[in-house]
């Protein structure tokens, strides 16, 4: 049996799927953490991060549920579109972050959900931000929180090219 087939029969167990689930939920158990235990105040750039993060979350969690064909390919497109977005959302919180002047670096206060699904009125405890979007007060290995997001994301991009890569070069339905 080859890596390839492999990787892509591993997509079709939901242990699988359970480990996409369960990464991001640690990292928004982590993320509350550091809200409510550290008492690092989001800004509205983390609680987009934060959204993505639920995205994949998500996605892992639909597959979990019914681990069908299509449930699979709805579960590829919501991590990958999740992991993109939020790793986008991270390179700008990093470039807002290490702005030359930060007179010119913002962002918003209020979270730009669509009017059909305003998160932060719903459930404020996790999608309001409260933070400025250059704080950098927290570090790890001289990074800050924006800068292992976008590790985080770029890891969960690696992970889906290769699995995903992996079910089309096996050509296996999804």
């Amino acid at each position: 049996m080859s890596v390839v087939h492999s990787i892509s029969r591993w997509a079709e167990h939901k242990s699988s799927w359970l480990l996409l689930f369960a990464s991001a939920l640690a990292l928004q158990i982590t993320a509350l953490y550091f809200q409510y235990g550290m008492d690092l105040k989001p800004c509205i750039m983390c609680i987009y991060q934060r959204t993505a993060v639920y995205g994949i979350l998500l996605a892992g969690l639909l597959v979990l549920i019914v681990n069908h064909g299509l449930t699979r390919l709805l579960g590829f497109a919501g991590w990958i579109v999740s992991a993109v977005w939020g790793y986008l959302l991270a390179t700008e919180h990093l470039e807002i972050i290490n702005a030359s002047n930060p007179f010119f670096a913002s962002c918003g206060i209020e979270p730009n959900f669509p009017s059909w699904a305003p998160l932060h009125e719903w459930l404020p405890a996790i999608f309001a931000a409260e933070g400025l979007c250059d704080e950098n007060s927290w570090q790890f290995m001289s990074m800050g929180m924006a800068g292992w997001m976008q590790i985080i994301f770029g890891i969960y991009i690696a992970a889906f090219v290769v699995v995903f890569g992996c079910r089309l070069l096996d050509k296996k339905p999804f």
